[in-house]
């Protein structure tokens, strides 16, 4: 597996290996002794899983807050998203700032989400599926977003006008969200 380094310090972005022949593919998605080798020594507790039907279809920013913060391996099994991390962890050098990746289910790459970053993504295929492993559990009484087109943060989607669920159509604007992340804890 190769780590390639993004703008964040802790976040990531893995390149597995794939073994393929005449009947297709193999690849080791997660491996805790080789996450090990690469610096990655995270405890994974959860998988979870999405289909979104229609390309256009936005979810995020999400996050949850401490001490049920989440670092998430997100990846596409089906499709291509345009994924987005904005870190929010107040006296950080990249405080505010955000970062683009395109990941689909041919390139394989897979994006690690450190805790103290927003996450979204935007769909750009029909019936694409996204998988992730957490490290925290899901809590509602933590769970926060942010507004996918805070105009501040000038995110470059793909879309003007995503698909959006109830919830994420009313995220409040950066400067406005709970965040009780500092750079360090």
């Amino acid at each position: 597996m190769k780590k390639v380094e993004t703008k964040f310090e802790d976040a990531i972005l893995l390149e597995p290996n794939v073994f393929g022949d005449h009947r297709g593919f193999f690849m080791e998605s997660y491996n805790k002794d080789t996450f090990s080798s690469l610096g990655i020594d995270i405890e994974f507790i959860q998988d979870n899983h999405s289909l979104s039907q229609l390309a256009g279809t936005l979810r995020g920013l999400h996050y949850q807050l401490a001490p049920k913060a989440q670092t998430k391996l997100v990846r596409v099994t089906s499709g291509a998203i345009y994924d987005v991390i904005l870190d929010i962890r107040k006296g950080s050098p990249t405080y505010g700032q955000w970062q683009g990746f395109i990941l689909t289910s041919e390139n394989k790459r897979q994006l690690l989400v450190p805790k103290g970053f927003a996450h979204g993504f935007c769909t750009l295929t029909p019936d694409t599926e996204v998988q992730y492993k957490v490290d925290e559990l899901y809590s509602q009484e933590h769970d926060r977003g942010i507004a996918w087109n805070d105009q501040n943060l000038n995110i470059d989607w793909p879309v003007s006008e995503p698909i959006l669920s109830d919830k994420d159509s009313k995220h409040p604007l950066f400067k406005d969200a709970d965040n009780n992340f500092e750079l360090g804890e």
